[in-house]
């Protein structure tokens, strides 16, 4: 199970440490963090206690008007459960009592030092949570951005999946990984595809060497990250294997169980890849806006009969 540190919060976010300074290490493997109320009543039967628990300004005021004895059960109540870390959006001012608690058992105590509001910054908590602990696995190929659109080339080793690549870096569409695409799963229907660090921004070509991109050819033509929406099988030619339907059959290839749409493109001397590449993004995304180049022509077709057999 993936997991992110305490401590890669406090860096992230520029998060300041009031208590726990030694329990940064402790591990954080739930994607949601949690923000108690009813925990504070007493109430702990759905209590979350593997998440990060976030104390907004309402949680702040609820303790500040708690007396001494009353104040200590409610926090009492919700530190024996040992959460990853506290971390409080509302200010630093009068936790002397919560950090005194935080302290005794051991829990990282942590305060935003930025204005944003309590929600904001669970949006903005969640979303780093989502991505780093989710599921993940890396495969041989190459990812891109074409038109806006994620891709991920496949195929053999040597079928010129970097060439193509490159041709498409030089068309104005961007890199994002060669050789080696982690995939990670932020939703059944959801799959990023990333670099792992070590190839960022290389792309490696046979005859010519490895190339940095970026300082070849400008920030422009890399991205970090982006969502597959279309898979691409990059094969050798086979005489007589393709046919001329007017619309292929949907395919799809299961990646952790995302299931992304998937095409073959067979190569050939003289075939313009690059341009099949960039025609299979633009023709994926008028299908998400409900158009069928197939359904027109055919439309067309039945139209034109109809008016014959009118005459």
């Amino acid at each position: 199970m993936r997991s992110v540190t305490v401590e890669d919060l406090v860096k992230k976010f520029s998060l300041k440490v009031l208590a726990g300074e030694d329990q940064l290490q402790k591990t954080i493997t739930q994607s949601h963090a949690h923000r108690p109320g009813l925990e504070f009543v007493g109430h702990f039967d759905f209590f979350p206690t593997e998440r990060v628990q976030i104390l907004g300004r309402k949680e702040i005021n609820y303790l500040h008007k708690l007396s001494h004895e009353e104040r200590k059960i409610r926090i009492g109540n919700i530190v024996h459960y040992h959460p990853p870390c506290f971390i409080v959006t509302a200010g630093e001012e009068g936790l002397t009592y919560l950090t005194h608690y935080c302290i005794e058992e051991g829990i990282p105590l942590l305060v935003t030092n930025k204005v944003e509001t309590t929600s904001e910054f669970i949006i903005m908590l969640d979303a780093y949570l989502l991505k780093n602990l989710a599921p993940e696995m890396s495969i041989h190929g190459v990812c891109l951005n074409v038109f806006g659109v994620g891709i991920l080339l496949r195929g053999q080793s040597g079928i010129g999946k970097s060439e193509i690549a490159h041709t498409l870096i030089g068309r104005g569409h961007r890199l994002v990984a060669d050789d080696v695409v982690v995939l990670r799963k932020l939703s059944p229907r959801t799959l990023l595809g990333t670099h792992d660090e070590k190839t960022k921004e290389f792309l490696a070509l046979r005859s010519i060497g490895l190339l940095n991109v970026v300082r070849m050819y400008g920030r422009k033509v890399f991205q970090d990250e982006t969502r597959i929406t279309l898979d691409i099988n990059l094969t050798k030619w086979q005489k007589d294997s393709l046919n001329n339907e007017l619309e292929q059959d949907a395919a799809f290839t299961d990646y952790m169980g995302v299931k992304v749409p998937s095409i073959e493109i067979q190569l050939q001397p003289g075939r313009d890849v690059a341009g099949l590449i960039e025609a299979a993004a633009n023709n994926w995304y008028l299908r998400q806006q409900g158009y069928s180049a197939a359904e027109e022509f055919m439309s067309r077709i039945e139209a034109d009969l109809s008016n014959k057999g009118k005459e």
